[in-house]
């Protein structure tokens, strides 16, 4: 008869103890692995159907068949949230505590490589990209399509061959390791969730294949309670919504505790509602099991707000990487500051950048809404230097609102303010003049061609 025992950090079962006899006991330091992944349906990626679950491995230091010392059998009783009978260990369920739940893989990527054959050419799909992934880390790959960072992830995951490079998980080299010993959960954009499986059988599926010797039952529970799907393991996936079948595939790859978690473009085909909320939700699940996580996305906001890291591709390789924050803030490349948030695109030979005394030998210059500094009236000598522009339009956006300024060379550029900052300090009408000032450490210069993304065949 199992029951239930609170326990803190996790969702915990206990089978009670013999009253008497010898005990096979697990200290409480022990930890079950289970590695591998369930994945299926890799879309136009891969036409056939991939079902691929990873041998699982146990680590367990077990006194076995060896009575106990006399100074602990009188202490059977507190013993019982340790032992495992003959139907093999006793499930301790989701661990959640830092100090004791498994560390995730620690992933390194060198040099790696990987070219395609087609039509055109030679694509590079991959060309020569060093990454390193802290364990327990949530990474975002980021990049407009064609970039590379679906190859990546697919690499990483055993499902492409690299043509060049490595890969290691701690201090083992993975680059040839087959999909199923890569110890990884996956969640694809599609969900691969079985139709006719109800959400508990699909949770359960890679449990099974891989005959793991903890109650399945008890585990599929644990995972719809931690992913808030409570009292729903009978309903089918097409009795779902997007945001729940989402959920479930996310409790299916964490079903036999992966140690690293690949997620590509999981939130792709649900509204910006459901998104938001469900990144709160995966942020948090990621970071109680302490899954090292890498998600592939195309969304800024969905990568900046879930990732402890950002790396971003371009053309095979990788444009900058680092915390969210530092490449907001200190763009590297034109790429970099075109990709990341809305900017604003002058000649160099403008009035602007001429008044601003920006110099540069590119033919564009490109800064933030945000940069911009208006002053409704002609400036003094203690203010900077402007130059003067006309309120062109304006754009009601909600909580946004956008000016566009057109200076006396016919040049424009957008200007951006939250709805408070507009009613209590500008309220600019349509045709009035304006001063502008940019300061020029926040300009870059730039040529059409440092920007370009189109994949290189």
């Amino acid at each position: 008869m199992l029951s239930a025992s609170p326990t803190s950090g996790r969702i915990a079962l206990r089978k009670p103890l013999p009253a008497s006899g010898n005990l096979q006991v697990i200290p409480t330091s022990v930890r079950y692995q289970q590695q591998g992944v369930v994945g299926a349906n890799y879309g136009a990626q891969r036409q056939n159907s991939l079902v691929a679950c990873g041998a699982a491995s146990i680590e367990r230091e077990v006194i076995g068949n060896s009575p106990l010392p006399p100074s602990l059998s009188s202490k059977a009783t507190g013993l019982a949230t340790l032992s495992i009978d003959d139907t093999g260990p006793a499930y301790e369920g989701i661990i959640t505590d830092s100090s004791t739940r498994p560390t995730g893989l620690y992933v390194r990527v060198r040099n790696m490589v990987k070219h395609f054959n087609t039509a055109k050419g030679l694509f590079r799909a991959v060309d020569g990209v060093d990454v390193d992934i802290e364990p327990s880390t949530i990474v975002a790959l980021l990049g407009p399509s064609g970039s590379g960072k679906t190859t990546l992830l697919r690499l990483i995951a055993g499902l492409e061959q690299p043509t060049g490079g490595s890969i290691l998980f701690d201090d083992v080299d993975a680059t040839d390791l087959s999909v199923q010993d890569r110890q990884i959960g996956f969640v694809f954009q599609s969900y691969a969730l079985f139709n006719h499986k109800t959400v508990a059988e699909n949770i359960k599926f890679g449990l099974e294949v891989r005959k793991l010797n903890i109650d399945h039952d008890q585990r599929v529970q644990d995972l719809l309670a931690l992913v808030q799907l409570q009292g729903l393991g009978d309903r089918y996936p097409r009795q779902l919504s997007g945001g729940q079948r989402q959920r479930v595939a996310m409790a299916r790859a964490l079903a036999s505790n992966p140690r690293l978690l690949l997620l590509d473009e999981p939130f792709g085909a649900l509204d910006a509602v459901v998104r938001k909320q469900l990144r709160a939700g995966l942020r948090e699940i990621v970071r109680s099991v302490g899954v090292t996580t890498i998600i592939v996305t195309h969304d800024q906001e969905e990568a900046f707000d879930l990732a402890d890291k950002v790396v971003v591709f371009n053309r095979g390789l990788v444009e900058q990487q680092g915390k969210p924050t530092d490449i907001i803030k200190h763009p590297r490349t034109p790429f970099i500051m075109k990709f990341v948030g809305e900017t604003n695109v002058v000649p160099a030979t403008s009035l602007l950048t001429k008044r601003m005394r920006f110099s540069t030998t590119k033919s564009l210059v490109m800064f933030r809404p945000h940069d911009i500094k208006l002053f409704k009236s002609p400036p003094t000598e203690e203010s900077p230097v402007t130059v003067a522009a006309t309120v062109a339009d304006k754009a009601n956006l909600g909580w946004t609102i956008k000016y566009m300024l057109r200076f006396d060379d016919d040049v424009e550029c957008e200007l951006q303010l939250t709805r408070d900052q507009d009613e209590n300090e500008y309220n600019l009408l349509l045709g009035s003049r304006v001063f502008v000032y940019v300061n020029p450490k926040s300009m870059m210069g730039f040529n059409k061609s440092d920007i370009d993304s189109t994949p290189l065949v």
